[in-house]
């Protein structure tokens, strides 16, 4: 360990010294009035860089304080810009929300006209038995707006399904995708009947329902399974499927979809298979309650 010299002089005091020293010269050249002497040299060579440094740190802290102010600015701006950011994207999704809105209104509009004869009352979907499919659900109009049990409901370019329950100011539906769910149909080419059978399960794998018991009037042609088609032209990919004349609550004529699959049952008599619903039934928003109701003779 390095032993501290006992004459060693501490530096707070050389300072002091060096301090008072140059307060004297200053005091001395400012009092006897010197100028071009030797003291005038002592003092540029010492007061001249004493205030070049001076100047160069007051320099640094002016210029990080504009910095630092420039940085407050831009951050501001960047808030400020921030803030126009989220509202302009706010609007953007009002408007994309009501264009949306607009494409459905336009879209019931179109089926209204697509079923001229039936008096009608348009609903807002506002909740479903759970899941992603709206195989049950409940709308906004009920006993108040007209509507009774057993009356039917349609949506995009087809059936949706039929009325099940009513309150005064709602009604639960059963579409047609529902296991429950059964409806007698008829090929709109052929009229050839067959029932339309809910299944949630195909529905949710290939967007699909079934169909079966449909009875060809024409010829005995052949139909390989997973074929939609036979050899005698009957039973093809793209026939519609509307509601039967027959049905006992469902109005004739609604279209239910067009058939995508059709195989020969093992009777040989009958043919089954998958139809493509109408309906979008995983986005149904808006619905028309058809008020006319089945009136079948006693």
């Amino acid at each position: 360990m390095k032993r501290r010299s006992k004459h060693s002089i501490p530096t707070k005091y050389i300072l002091l010294f060096l301090s008072g020293a140059c307060a004297l010269v200053m005091f001395i050249s400012f009092t006897l009035n010197l100028s071009g002497g030797p003291l005038n040299t002592v003092a540029g060579y010492v007061f001249v860089p004493m205030q070049k440094g001076i100047n160069a740190v007051g320099s640094w802290f002016v210029s990080r304080a504009d910095d630092l102010k420039s940085l407050r600015d831009v951050m501001q701006e960047n808030k400020e810009l921030q803030a126009e950011v989220d509202r302009l994207t706010q609007e953007l999704s009002t408007i994309k929300l009501e264009r949306y809105e607009l494409d459905n209104l336009r879209e019931l509009m179109e089926l209204d006209k697509k079923y001229p004869g039936y008096e009608k009352v348009a609903a807002r979907v506002i909740g479903s038995d759970g899941g992603n499919w709206f195989n049950t659900f409940l709308i906004d109009k009920g006993e108040n707006d007209g509507i009774e049990k057993d009356m039917n409901v349609i949506a995009g370019s087809g059936l949706v399904g039929i009325v099940i329950d009513t309150g005064p100011n709602y009604a639960k539906v059963r579409s047609i995708i529902d296991d429950t769910s059964n409806v007698s149909g008829m090929v709109l080419e052929t009229e050839d009947r067959c029932i339309v059978n809910g299944n949630l399960s195909t529905m949710k794998e290939e967007q699909v329902i079934e169909f079966s018991n449909l009875n060809c009037s024409k010829g005995a042609g052949s139909a390989e399974p997973g074929d939609a088609k036979n050899n005698d032209g009957k039973i093809e990919a793209g026939m519609q499927i509307v509601t039967s004349h027959i049905s006992d609550k469902y109005l004739s004529g609604i279209l239910i979809g067009v058939v995508s699959t059709a195989q020969r049952d093992a009777n040989n008599l009958t043919y089954s298979g998958t139809i493509t619903p109408a309906v979008d039934f995983q986005h149904l928003q808006d619905v028309l309650v058809i008020l006319d109701k089945k009136n079948l003779p006693e």
